[in-house]
């Protein structure tokens, strides 16, 4: 089922490359400029902290540790995989199952993320339904679909979750107790810290928009601000669908479309997608380091082990580092007789 989602993306990538000419491509490579990577991180640093602190909050709710700087640095490799690798979700696989096994819980873990992403998920759905109508005709359409998707997928996986609540609770099967510990991690993780959640993922949208808007700027689009909003609210909805390579294909479609649509032109919402594209991978990029510095530190940290029995630190020495009085020992030894 991954390989067929990342073969629609693909398919759909392809498409897109074969309709627009490859000036399209290449502009957005020709715009990318030293000023703006900047500003690319940046905004990555701000959405980064908000979604590492809303996975922290979901986490320690539901009864798993996490401290902040773990969670930033885990957030920032996940971010990164799903830049390179297919499908754009495994890079969060893998944040999920490393946190699990840290913790020695991995179904809890996994259930952490699941619900974390879900109410970014659920804010940017919502967000993008409250700016439907400001959508152009063309789009209106395309928009409502895609908001369709979203709330069946939801309101199916409701009627799903009472229902097996309801009627296995009698046999209290393997099943019946798998789904109660998820609502049970849900309404604890969730609805417990909700406002703190909203709040964070509402900053982190925000960030991801500012983004967006500084990728049309970038690549030359004479347009205001805000008639760019829901233009990226649709071109998100649609990167964040898992059928995609690395998060690239139905976004340069959609946004593509977009544009077209408001009369800004296919080819500069290509240019524009291409080039959100690019900047989204540049405020991903320290979670290249995180990728590269964790396996060093494991491979470096049984050598400083050694090193330490081997030479541990002296009283005088721990003393000295801690800026305390280094503390002098009288000799015991006899005086000579004269």
């Amino acid at each position: 089922m991954r390989r067929l989602r990342s073969l629609v993306g693909l398919v759909i990538l392809v498409a897109v490359l074969w309709w627009f000419p490859t000036e399209a491509f290449t502009s957005a490579f020709a715009v990318l400029d030293l000023p703006s990577m900047a500003a690319a991180l940046v905004i990555g640093v701000i959405t980064t902290l908000c979604s590492a602190g809303r996975w922290l909050l979901v986490a320690r709710r539901v009864g798993l540790r996490l401290s902040l700087g773990r969670a930033v640095a885990d957030y920032y490799r996940a971010l990164f995989l799903n830049a390179v690798l297919p499908a754009g979700v495994l890079g969060d696989v893998h944040r999920a199952v490393s946190h699990g096994h840290r913790s020695g819980d991995l179904g809890r873990g996994v259930r952490a993320v699941v619900l974390e992403r879900v109410a970014g998920q659920a804010v940017l759905v919502l967000a993008t339904a409250a700016l439907l109508f400001t959508l152009p005709t063309t789009l209106l359409g395309t928009g409502l679909r895609a908001i369709a998707v979203s709330v069946g997928v939801v309101i199916l996986a409701l009627v799903v979750g009472t229902v097996g609540l309801r009627f296995g609770r009698a046999r209290r099967s393997r099943w019946w107790r798998a789904l109660h510990t998820v609502t049970r991690d849900a309404r604890v993780g969730l609805m417990t810290c909700g406002p703190q959640v909203v709040v964070l993922s509402v900053v982190a949208l925000a960030g991801n928009v500012c983004l967006f808007v500084l990728a049309a700027s970038t690549a030359g689009v004479d347009a205001p601000m805000f008639p760019l909003v829901p233009l990226a609210m649709v071109a998100l909805l649609a990167m964040s669908l898992p059928i995609n390579v690395g998060g690239w294909g139905p976004r340069e479609a959609v946004t593509a479309m977009a544009f077209g649509a408001v009369g800004l032109g296919s080819a500069q919402g290509l240019t524009v997608s291409v080039l959100h594209g690019l900047l989204a991978l540049v405020a991903a990029l320290p979670g290249a380091a995180v990728l590269v510095a964790d396996p060093l530190r494991r491979a470096v940290r049984p050598t400083l082990e050694r090193v330490l029995r081997k030479y541990p630190v002296t009283e005088k020495e721990r003393s000295i580092r801690a800026g305390r009085p280094v503390r002098h020992v009288r000799s015991h030894r006899p005086h000579p007789i004269r």
